[in-house]
């Protein structure tokens, strides 16, 4: 992980709260949405769901762009690509790790 540490910290860091899990979840279409339909159904205000997509912001997970009056909000996946790699590198670490271990076993 090394240099890239605080990164992927503050890449979960925004993920780990669940209403910017619905968030991603709902951007996860690929079209920009605008904050306002973001919001519909969501059980916090619009002002509530503007502070979490700027936590989301800050850790480079979606960006706006104003069209007119409306700001839409767009996922960058690239970012969600980034976190399932570290999660797949560490999988395949503990893949090895209980091989090593069932190849120890089977040899005792």
């Amino acid at each position: 992980m090394g240099a890239d540490a605080p990164d992927l910290a503050r890449l979960f860091s925004a993920l780990g709260d669940p209403i910017r899990l619905a968030l991603v979840g709902r951007l996860a279409g690929g079209a920009p949405c605008p904050v306002a339909r973001l919001a519909e159904g969501l059980p916090v205000t619009r002002q509530a769901v503007s502070k979490h997509l700027a936590v989301l912001e800050e850790a480079d997970l979606v960006v706006r762009t104003r069209v007119g009056r409306e700001t839409r909000i767009s996922l960058r996946p690239e970012r969600l690509a980034h976190a399932t790699g570290w999660i797949e590198e560490i999988a395949a670490n503990w893949d090895d790790a209980l091989a090593r271990l069932k190849d120890h076993l089977s040899d005792g």
